[in-house]
């Protein structure tokens, strides 16, 4: 009697136990399929909302009276790339960004080009003569916009203490350029609107250009065809370059009107931009590196080196009449 009541016990407390069990497991399967939905639209869905490829044509830079056009857009890009959009070239892998390929190699294709610019600015159009005083804040932006694009809050290659980010550096950059601007319009900085300025500015641009060209060139040899990782890469690295240095050429057509007009240059003057602006807004959905006298499917980068070298041709015929 005794063995049948510890029996029946037993049978009466093993159901309850038993759907207390599954409760638990239908909880644990729902919150675990819940996480795995948000593991997996995680990133599609992030990448989604942070890339952006901005190729506007027409960004507006304001240059008050006094001002440098060319420096206004370069601060318009920098803010534009780090506020308004997101810099994604330093993501680190727990951020979707991360897994983007095409926007921060845009986004350090345009850095490249302002850097290459402030460079110039520095040498040759911010003071009198090569001998005279480099300016502060341009020396400033140009050796901020040097640095690196993919380093985040650590740089574990040189330290492990906590370091500048890339955005930070290029708004401080941001920040040297506006000053430089400001005290152009109080007549506090030099910016010498000659045309040997512009001649040995365009010839660095050209040749910058023409680097890139020979990037292509060589990817078209020795590329892949239809699976080639490096192809994009390389397209929108240049198409980020293209896109800074034709709104850089844009603004230089304000900043030097005097000597465009004197040298009779404004017609090859849009010509070049023209060029310039057609390489700059191609963005095809897939880049695909076919052969560039394929019949089925198109080179992307070959397309885009030739407008690019129609407009860095331009570019030296240009810089050829202000050596007259």
């Amino acid at each position: 009697m005794h063995d049948d009541n510890v029996i029946g016990t037993d049978h009466t407390a093993q159901p309850r136990l038993t759907g207390r069990g599954e409760k638990v497991r239908g909880w644990a399967l729902r919150i675990g399929g819940a996480v795995f939905a948000a593991l997996v639209l995680y990133y599609p869905v992030g990448m989604m909302i942070v890339h952006s490829v901005d190729d506007d044509p027409d960004i507006v830079a304001e240059a008050s009276d006094g001002q440098s056009k060319a420096v206004a857009v370069a601060v318009a890009l920098i803010e534009r790339e780090t506020d308004k959009n997101r810099w994604t070239a330093n993501d680190p892998f727990f951020l979707p960004a991360a897994a983007l390929d095409n926007m921060p190699n845009y986004q350090q294709g345009i850095i490249y080009a302002l850097s290459r610019f402030s460079i110039e600015m520095s040498d040759q159009i911010g003071r009198v003569r090569g001998s005279s005083q480099v300016d502060t804040n341009l020396d400033s932006a140009a050796g901020r916009l040097k640095y690196p694009g993919t380093i985040w809050f650590f740089d574990f290659s040189t330290s492990i203490a906590p370091t500048a980010t890339s955005e930070q550096q290029y708004r401080e950059a941001r920040r040297a350029l506006i000053a430089y601007n400001e005290d152009l319009a109080k007549g506090e900085a030099t910016f010498e609107r000659r045309a040997d300025n512009l001649q040995a500015t365009l010839e660095r641009i050209s040749a910058d250009l023409g680097s890139s060209s020979a990037v292509i060139d060589h990817h078209l040899a020795d590329g892949g065809f239809l699976i080639d990782f490096e192809a994009d890469d390389i397209f929108y690295q240049t198409k980020g370059r293209i896109y800074a240095y034709y709104l850089l050429l844009v603004g230089f057509q304000e900043d030097f009107k005097q000597v465009i007009g004197e040298r009779e240059l404004a017609k090859a003057w849009d010509q070049m931009l023209d060029s310039m602006r057609r390489a700059a807004e191609l963005d095809p959905l897939v880049i695909t590196n076919g052969d560039p006298d394929g019949q089925l499917l198109p080179s992307h980068l070959a397309a885009q080196g030739f407008y690019l070298l129609r407009g860095r041709t331009q570019l030296k015929e240009i810089a050829n009449i202000l050596l007259k």
